[in-house]
């Protein structure tokens, strides 16, 4: 991996200390306040998800952390660099994917990474790279005749091929396939083993239960919670057990199986929310729901107690909860950020440009 010294002189080594350090950052757009005093840090070897509703602060937060814009107050560290005055040494060690743009249209995956690969002095194997994210078929096609799955993978593989020690991932699995979400899981979880910092935003809450082992969640720039995914939703749990089986079971009849006070409610085919009684044992009440549905030949499939993240997401931001509104292709609108829509588009095609050109100086 790349060799990236801190301002004191000694190579930043996993463990040591945080490799992403967010402090007291404001930023504004004129009178907007876009973030207001956020803070949080990530290590090496750990994914941590920014979550929060459109316009919550979270593309404005990592375009300071990629040194693509300044703090106005506060302070960010990125393997101890500022990402800003120190961006053409950082620049080979961190690793930014794209949700749109930043490739030449006409060409096609294995002559894109091929041309990132030279701007880093130890690459990954382009053709084992491609391999990797399943573009193996379509090395060839050009860029605008790919998928939106397919273009996703294509700019993670472009992330991916300078080994960078920080890797920032936006929305890293919108439009791509259930085959291809399995790639990107993949990767990602290869990439935390090989102690990568992996921050990463996203308005699909199940991948990032999935993939996260520390959730931050932001709106109107402060942070309303942070943790693990099981911390934030033990912090809402309402003790219910969700499970799975045949739509239509007599719903009346296993809360009367569980005990007095349950109760059991079909929220849609086939899912149901079970609530024990009052200081029912969760062994007890599963041992009942389990014998209950055997009795009937019923299979029980998808069982968790307590909330996904989701659920908690929701009660933590409330009203302004909602998931980031997406297009058709699964891009998340601009428009909501400050500073977004056609402008915020033009600078994310500019931004992969920018980032093979900094690599390639930081070498000269």
């Amino acid at each position: 991996m790349n060799d990236v010294t801190t301002p004191t002189g000694s190579a930043s080594a996993p463990g040591d200390s945080p490799t992403v350090v967010c402090d007291r950052v404001v930023i504004r757009y004129g009178d907007t306040l876009a973030v207001d005093r956020l803070s949080f840090t990530a290590r090496a070897g750990e994914v941590l998800a920014l979550l929060g509703p459109n316009g919550a602060g979270k593309t404005s937060t990592v375009e300071v952390l990629e040194g693509y814009r300044r703090v106005d107050s506060g302070s960010v560290r990125v393997l101890g660099l500022d990402p800003r005055d120190d961006h053409a040494v950082l620049v080979p060690a961190i690793g930014v994917m794209l949700q749109k743009g930043g490739v030449y249209p006409m060409l096609g995956p294995a002559q894109v990474l091929d041309l990132f690969s030279r701007y880093y002095d130890d690459p990954e194997d382009p053709a084992a790279l491609l391999d990797q994210v399943g573009l193996g078929p379509v090395r060839r096609t050009p860029w605008r005749r790919l998928s939106g799955g397919e273009q996703q993978r294509l700019s993670l593989a472009l992330a991916l091929v300078g080994r960078p020690r920080v890797l920032f991932l936006d929305e890293p699995t919108a439009g791509v396939d259930p085959e291809g979400r399995i790639v990107v899981r993949d990767i990602i979880a290869t990439q935390r083993d090989r102690g990568v910092c992996v921050i990463l935003t996203t308005h699909e809450l199940a991948e990032a239960e999935r993939l996260a082992d520390q959730v931050v969640i932001i709106d109107h720039g402060r942070t309303l919670a942070e943790g693990s995914p099981a911390e934030l939703a033990s912090g809402t749990a309402d003790g219910s057990v969700r499970f799975t089986t045949d739509a239509g079971i007599d719903t009346a009849a296993l809360a009367v199986a569980v005990g007095p006070g349950a109760t059991l409610v079909e929220e849609r085919p086939g899912a149901y929310r079970l609530q024990p009684p009052p200081g029912a044992a969760s062994p007890a009440v599963v041992a009942a729901l389990a014998g209950w549905l055997a009795e009937r030949n019923l299979a029980l499939g998808d069982l968790r107690t307590g909330q996904s993240l989701e659920e908690a997401y929701l009660a933590i931001t409330g009203s302004r909860g909602e998931p980031e509104p997406t297009g058709p292709d699964g891009e998340a609108d601009a428009e909501a950020e400050p500073g977004g829509g056609r402008r915020a588009r033009r600078t994310r095609r500019a931004r992969g440009a920018r980032r093979a050109r900094g690599a390639r100086g930081a070498r000269s």
